[in-house]
């Protein structure tokens, strides 16, 4: 494989020259350009990237740090997120943190080092002042890291408000929530707040089943199930994430509860797994492109030193009506 030098000796000029015409800065006459670009032609030479973005001080990489990439949400949103940054022209390193207990240490380590040029943080870190630390390009998917950290998220206090008048209007009585250990500081928990609140102002109470932190597993799911069905028998409205209500409609079915004519469920997300069982789930979804979309354009700002005016953008959710309310 021919080298920069190889290229210098057939053009017969300085490593320098053939820098410059490369990157087409500084001046190089056109004769001495032509017999460069003849060298290069000749050789089948191909530049480094690795060397033309060091002299730029870029890697064109961008960490992705996310919980889980099997879990659907987190995965769609890392499908998106990887095609957009692609169109940017960066390249995507994951970090998966359920289970991998150094692995988001070493992405900001490496994010200090300059062997990235960007993080789009969308795990359930514990580690917020470190992101705050770091004054390197930073972006915060549905979480909160403080200081002057854009964050993207959706509107999840109107999703748990709609999922709450959606089990008003079926008269449930005995509705149960399953809900995520708030250890973490997350927008997300909003959608439970409000949900309860809702709920009680309508002269209800909604049941609260906590998973613990960082439960992303199918056994997590599938326990969380049973325990909702043992604990709250008389339950006739289930309300949580994709996942935790598709483990619940299998129990049901298990338990002989009929869906929903006497037990309704409507799931938070609504991703691609709501719509390819024996039912379609009725949920609350979040656009997961156009937040991975956002996520992006925010990030290559931050790279290219551009000033970001709105600080947290927030998406609109929408309900998908399906065959479980």
């Amino acid at each position: 494989m021919a080298s920069i030098n190889d290229v210098a000796k057939r053009a017969e000029v300085a490593k320098s020259t053939v820098s410059l015409v490369l990157n087409n800065s500084g001046y190089v006459s056109e004769k001495t350009r032509g017999k460069v670009e003849k060298a290069i032609k000749e050789l089948d030479y191909m530049p480094s990237q690795l060397a033309r973005n060091l002299s730029k001080m870029r890697t064109n990489l961008v960490g992705v740090v996310i919980p889980d990439a099997s879990h659907p949400f987190y995965g769609t949103f890392l499908k998106y997120a990887e095609e957009f940054l692609y169109r940017h022209g960066y390249k995507t390193m994951l970090c998966e943190t359920v289970e991998r207990e150094n692995m988001e240490v070493e992405f900001l380590s490496m994010l200090k080092k300059q062997t990235m040029d960007g993080i789009i943080m969308g795990a359930h870190s514990l580690l917020h002042d470190e992101y705050m630390k770091i004054g390197k390009p930073v972006v915060a998917f549905d979480r909160f890291l403080g200081g002057n950290i854009p964050m993207v998220r959706a509107d999840h206090e109107k999703g748990g408000i709609l999922a709450a008048q959606k089990f008003m209007e079926k008269s449930c009585r005995h509705i149960v929530q399953i809900s995520g250990a708030r250890v973490v500081n997350t927008p997300a928990h909003q959608y439970h707040t409000a949900f309860a609140q809702e709920i009680e102002r309508n002269g209800m109470k909604a049941a609260d089943v906590v998973m613990p932190h960082n439960s992303f597993s199918e056994i997590d799911f599938k326990e969380t199930a049973k325990l909702v069905f043992d604990k709250y028998p008389e339950a006739d409205g289930i309300f949580g994430a994709d996942m935790a209500i598709l483990a619940c409609l299998r129990e049901a079915q298990i338990r002989g509860r009929k869906v929903p004519e006497e037990l309704h469920m409507l799931a938070y997300d609504g991703t691609y797994i709501t719509r390819i069982g024996t039912y379609q789930t009725d949920a609350v979804v979040q656009p997961v492109k156009d937040l991975a979309m956002q996520c992006v354009e925010y990030i290559d700002c931050l790279i290219r030193e551009e000033q970001i005016q709105i600080k947290q953008r927030i998406f609109p959710v929408k309900y998908q009506k399906g065959d479980t309310l």
